[in-house]
């Protein structure tokens, strides 16, 4: 079963950092495009940052550029998001996912989500 696992959210404030993971367990994802999506309360879910997993080529979105960065550790089967001058704005639901081809079309594993709330 496969099973891909956020943890590190939680309550800041604003130019506060706080660093979320994503454990993948259930198959091998070594060729795999693994990256983290957020969703507002009242918004669309938004593309964040990508990475893959064999070549290590990141991808960010242009809200969270230069401050947000995404890593892997394939030893761990794990996923990163180091996000620092948070902003209020960066507040949401961000999910972890998975997907062999562009992640921002589509992607095959989702997690279940772990909350990012940053007081002003």
């Amino acid at each position: 079963q496969v099973q891909l696992v956020e943890s590190g959210g939680g309550l800041v404030q604003a130019g506060d950092s706080l660093t979320l993971s994503c454990a993948a367990s259930g198959r091998t994802f070594s060729h795999y495009n693994m990256g983290w999506f957020r969703q507002a309360r009242g918004k669309e879910r938004e593309f964040v940052a990508a990475i893959n997993l064999n070549s290590g080529i990141t991808s960010h979105s242009d809200s969270v550029k230069g401050r947000f960065t995404i890593s892997k550790d394939n030893a761990k089967n794990t996923v990163y998001l180091q996000m620092s001058s948070l902003k209020p704005e960066d507040t949401a639901v961000y999910f972890c996912a998975a997907a062999l081809e562009n992640i921002r079309v589509g992607a095959e594993y989702w997690g279940q989500g772990t909350q990012v709330t940053v007081s002003s």
